[in-house]
């Protein structure tokens, strides 16, 4: 069953819903995205009965936005709660405390950050929304300059009507210890015996150590074979603890030099946001990863690498860092910015008047090619930008 909602669908998930007849939630916000009726809709009140009759039905959503149907729909639910165990951060660090018994986290209400005392607060340290999406109000606080910078950001007026309070809720902020390591966003889902299954690892690529943006991730032969087994191994305590079946999930992690995985969150019921990584998988390695979930099959990471082992696929989130405000903005020049790739695999255009980002790029890099992805990693777009 496919719940949509706002503010985007992919063609690709929408011909994955047509083509394997897939029934799909006939909510208002669904048909205004989607104007097929050919599509298996079915009424808001068989889906929750369904649910309700079988808490282990296979449920994807493509947008965080949908928590607030569930929320509303299905409080009461095991699926419900198995979804606010992990988009609270808090109660997710509470779930999975035991693992990770010296890692520090506290809560804040947004009205306490001015007056926050430090003293039993160690640097570097993180503050974010407790509900969260898309790295908004997220802070890396390396010594007191940055503290009082963020302090300013860090305000009301500054997220008021972006996202519905389920998805981005910023009257709770949850202050934690900063993980080292490089920081990877998984696709993956708990199967019908709830093992964890890995559709997807992605490198995500950060400029600098303050760094906190959503411009490059990337995936390869070399991240899926050294990482894939210790992940799942990772993620087999958590999936039991939650008792995950048939479940999606987008998990962020870092690994440190060690090898040691820490999990930074884990996003319930969807892979990437905006059909960023599950559509990847696509274009990369010739899978669904929509379908693997629906009908619990596992990539054969084996032969996907026969004929790709020497390839990055990437997908470059094309965010707003110019300076520029939107009103100035009279376009932006996707034609140029796809000369400056070897292998453009798909473009996807948003109108940066009505969303976050220009769109999202997904590329396909030789190994000795990388200093493409590293130019757009530092780039602040204005080369692609008029304003006139």
């Amino acid at each position: 069953m496919f719940l949509i909602d706002k503010p985007f669908v992919s063609d690709f998930l929408i011909n994955t819903i047509r083509d394997n007849n897939y029934q799909i939630v006939s909510t208002k916000e669904a048909r205004e995205l989607i104007f097929d009726d050919s599509l298996n809709w079915i009424s808001e009140k068989t889906a929750i009965d369904i649910i309700e009759r079988d808490p282990n039905t296979s449920v994807y959503t493509n947008s965080e936005n949908s928590i607030a149907w569930i929320s509303k729909n299905l409080e009461s639910t095991d699926l419900s709660n198995k979804i606010q165990l992990f988009k609270d951060k808090f109660k997710f660090r509470e779930l999975i405390k035991d693992t990770f018994p010296d890692f520090f986290y506290k809560i804040v209400k947004l009205e306490e950050i001015p007056e926050l005392n430090l003293d039993l607060i160690t640097f570097p340290f993180v503050i974010k929304p407790s509900l969260g999406f898309f790295s908004l109000g997220v802070h890396i606080i390396h010594n007191l300059t940055e503290w009082n910078i963020a302090k300013q950001e860090l305000n009301f007026k500054n997220f008021q009507g972006i996202y519905p309070k389920e998805v981005l809720d910023t009257s709770i902020f949850i202050i934690e210890e900063y993980i080292e390591g490089e920081e990877y966003a998984v696709d993956c889902y708990f199967n019908d015996k709830g093992e964890p299954v890995i559709l997807n690892i992605l490198h995500h690529r950060f400029s600098s150590g303050t760094d906190v943006s959503d411009r490059v991730y990337s995936t390869s032969k070399n991240i899926i074979f050294q990482h894939k087994n210790e992940i799942e191994a990772f993620l087999i305590p958590i999936g039991k603890k939650a008792d995950l079946k048939n479940f999606p999930v987008h998990v962020e992690i870092r690994i440190d030099a060690k090898g040691v995985i820490r999990p930074i969150e884990i996003n319930a019921l969807r892979f990437g946001g905006w059909c960023t990584t599950a559509d990847l998988s696509w274009y990369a390695f010739d899978f669904n990863s929509y379908d693997y979930f629906m009908n619990n099959r596992k990539p054969n990471w084996k032969q996907i690498f026969n004929s790709r082992d020497n390839k990055i696929y990437s997908i470059v989130v094309l965010n707003n860092n110019s300076g520029f405000t939107k009103s100035e903005i009279t376009h932006f020049n996707y034609d140029l910015l796809e000369k400056d790739f070897e292998n453009v695999l798909n473009l996807r255009k948003l109108d940066i008047k009505k969303h976050p980002v220009f769109g999202f790029l997904f590329t396909e890099t030789r190994l000795d090619n990388e200093e493409e992805l590293s130019k757009i990693l530092l780039s602040n777009l204005k080369k692609y930008i008029s304003t006139e």
